[in-house]
Order: structure tokens, then sequence, then C-alpha cells
């Protein structure tokens, strides 16, 4: 059913944009109006994924520089039938966790240092699945493409009091929308476009949710992280997502402040509704094999590189020091 609604949802968006182009224009403004639009979720279909990725300072991480988050992630994409996705570490104190990419074949996972210092490795296991299902899903793109389409609706609302709405008829006359109704267009299409596109996160944030609690096998501790997180997210702010709030519908919690209210103007659910329908499935799973940590992220601690260039010399194991999940030194 939410499959469905998405595509409803999605059918909406694509109409509401051809409208808008129809009104500034007539019939020669909604097909450029659809001509943009292709262009533009072409250009976002190969290219957003690097786009969030880089506006968020995210670096790779592998096998070496974080041998237990790249072994956890590895570990659940099998688990899911999934490829072995590209995995990165965000230097931001935020717990918080994204996906992102065009297809299972080349998607990204992203988590910040937050989210790998706070939880523990149940839960970030729990929040990995979580971005997992939304590869999955391919909830990555769906979301892509209604970003790139909410975004033009506004850019197109802007541009109708430039053209002043409407076309001219057959003796040169101006019809259509008017002053009136340009300033109509420019202020209610951005915040239909934005209602749209809240309600398709709002759906597969929750199919997100019931996707990686199986592929964990762990509902409880994807609920607590969810608990977690969202708690720290009023106290940790996020600059990068403050000033790129396009961006908030990506992450499993929104990561500006004030944003967790399961109202008609949040990207998510609220996330006491999402921990009761986790822990309603949790009393159907109680078969279901959980996540294990990989024995050997579990065995003596390995050599990490560190991640900031330097010397170029790894500290020598000579006295304690505590590994953080993903593997590197603190």
């Amino acid at each position: 059913m939410n499959y469905f609604k998405t595509g409803l949802l999605l059918a909406a968006m694509t109409a509401l944009f051809g409208a808008v182009g129809f009104l500034i224009g007539g019939e020669a403004g909604m097909l450029i109006a659809l001509a943009v639009a292709a262009v533009m979720n072409l250009f976002a279909y190969w290219n957003s994924d690097k786009m969030v990725l880089s506006m968020y300072g995210a670096r790779e991480v592998d096998a070496q520089t974080a041998p237990e988050f790249y072994g956890m992630v590895q570990h659940l994409a099998q688990r899911a039938g999934l490829p072995m996705p590209k995995v990165y570490v965000i230097d931001n104190d935020q717990p918080n966790a994204f996906a992102t990419g065009r297809n299972p074949e080349n998607a990204a996972v992203a988590a910040t240092t937050g989210l790998l210092h706070r939880l523990s490795r149940e839960e970030i296991a729990g929040v990995m699945a979580h971005e997992l299902a939304h590869v999955k899903n391919r909830d990555t793109l769906i979301m892509t493409v209604t970003a790139t389409l909410a975004g033009a609706i506004g850019m197109l609302a802007n541009f109708a009091m430039f053209f002043g709405g409407g076309s001219r008829d057959a003796e040169g006359n101006r019809s259509g929308l008017g002053i009136i109704g340009s300033l109509a267009v420019m202020i209610l299409a951005p915040i239909a476009a934005m209602l749209v596109q809240m309600a398709i996160s709002r759906s597969r944030e929750y199919d997100a949710d019931k996707a990686g609690a199986e592929i964990s096998g762990n509902p409880q501790a994807l609920a607590s992280a969810l608990q977690r997180i969202s708690g720290s997210v009023e106290q940790v702010p996020n600059a990068q997502a403050e000033g790129n709030p396009a961006t908030a519908h990506m992450f499993i919690i929104n990561p500006l402040h004030g944003g967790a209210m399961d109202s008609l103007f949040s990207t998510h659910p609220s996330t006491e509704n999402r921990v009761a329908a986790l822990m309603q499935l949790a009393g159907g799973m109680s078969g279901a094999r959980s996540y294990q940590q990989p024995a050997y992220a579990a065995s003596s601690p390995m050599p990490v590189r560190p991640a900031v260039s330097g010397s170029g010399s790894v500290p020598s194991s000579g006295g304690r020091r505590r590994i953080s999940p993903w593997g590197g030194r603190r």
C-alpha cells in the first residue's frame, strides 16, 4: 500500500510541476517545465550522491581504516542480499546517518562520528540496517526525484512574478493569472510541493524501520537508537544540516532543531510513533536471528591507520586505548 501511495504522490508532484508551468506559460510553459524537470532529475540521478557527500565533508572508510564499522555494514549488507555499498564517516558530533545513491549497485551509507561514539554496537547495527533498507527499497532515488521536483517547483513559482502568469491570446491580450494569481502560485505551489515531499518521506521511513528491523533482527535496538538520536538532536546542533535544510529528509532522524514533531510540516514521523511500531513488530520476531558482531571485530584491537595524515605512523599499542565502534582510537 505504501508503494502505491508513494507512486500517487510522485504523480501528484509531477502534475503540480506541469500545472505551474501551464499557469505561467500555457501549453508551451507546461512542456518547458516538464523538460526542465527531466533534465534536473537526470542530473540528480547521476550526481546527487556525490553532491550530498561532499556537502557534509564525508570521508570514505574501508576495512583498514574502520574495520569494525565497515565489517558491520558488510555483514548487514549480506543479510539484506545487497551489494556492498561505499561506507562514509562524517565528522559531526550529532548522532545521525543517511543513505544515498541511484540504485543498490551504486549506493553509499554514511554515519556521523557522533553516532559511532554515542550508541552501542547493536544500536548502530539497527541504524545502518535502516539505511540499507532505504537502499534496498530504492528510496534514495525516490527522495532524490521528489527533492529535485520540489526545488524546481519553487523555482518555477518565482518565475511567475517575472512573467506575470498566463499567456497571450491570438489578439495579443494577456490572459491567465495576473498579479494576484501569480502571487498565489508563488506562495502556494512551493508549499504544496513541500507537503507532497514530506508525505513521501514519512511513508518511506516507516517502511525502512520495518525492513531495517528485519535485516538486523533486533527491532528493540533500532527503537532504542531512534530515541537516543532524537534526544541528542535537540542538544547537539548540526550546522551543515541547518545550512542545507533540503537534505533533512535523508537522515534517519530530522537533524534540524525542532524537527521531530509528527505534523504536516515534518519530514519524519514522530519518534514515539516509530518506536511504538517497532515494539509491536518485535512481538512477532521473537525467533528472529539478531545481528551478531563479526568475530574479528570482537578480538584484540587491530592496527588502524590514522584518519588524519601526519607522520604516517600508527601509535604503539602500549597502554590501554579504547577503540571506537568504527575502528578509530580515542
